[in-house]
């Protein structure tokens, strides 16, 4: 698949707010930058590029909490039901991706109880069932096989003709393609 034209969804949205039994998944705040700037400034963030500096992570953190003003797609915090952040899920319609990408990235101590993938399965029903386009993929870094467990159990396939930002990242298709 050829990459696609950015923006690839042209208009702004409001960011959804989206719940599951145990998960609250809403627009990010400013009082979530704490912990988003811990991780991303931390070892934690190196499947993603990382550890960030100071500087590049606040930046990352304006574009994920804004791009749903700017292109219709952004992040969304994970909370539990009590209020508790565990990480992030993210609708990435930015110029270096070739294509629109869902990621996901679990806050320090809070890997392996599931968060990711229940968040993740909930922003793609909800980007199929609102948003419809015409294809949606997950980059993965090889070297995360819990990462590429999560695009495979929302259904995620491996897609080794199509291309990748940092052109080594695995890539799972969601929508488009053979699915």
């Amino acid at each position: 698949m050829v990459a696609t034209p950015f923006p690839r969804l042209g208009a702004p949205r409001p960011a959804p707010v989206l719940t599951t039994g145990r998960l609250r998944l809403r627009a990010m705040e400013l009082g979530d930058w704490p912990t988003y700037r811990d991780a991303l400034t931390s070892d934690h963030a190196h499947y993603i590029g990382g550890p960030f500096g100071l500087n590049a992570a606040w930046g990352m953190f304006c574009a994920d909490m804004k791009g749903w003003e700017i292109t219709g797609a952004g992040a969304l915090s994970v909370e539990t039901q009590d209020g508790t952040l565990v990480g992030q899920i993210t609708l990435n319609d930015i110029p270096a991706f070739p294509e629109l990408e869902l990621g996901w990235l679990t806050y320090q101590g809070h890997e392996g109880k599931g968060y990711a993938a229940e968040a993740a399965a909930t922003v793609l029903h909800w980007v199929r069932t609102e948003i419809a386009p015409a294809s949606l993929v997950s980059y993965v870094s090889p070297d995360n096989p819990a990462s590429s467990a999560i695009a495979r159990k929302i259904g995620g396939t491996s897609d080794s003709d199509a291309p990748s930002p940092a052109g080594c990242d695995l890539v799972f298709r969601h929508i488009g393609g053979t699915n």
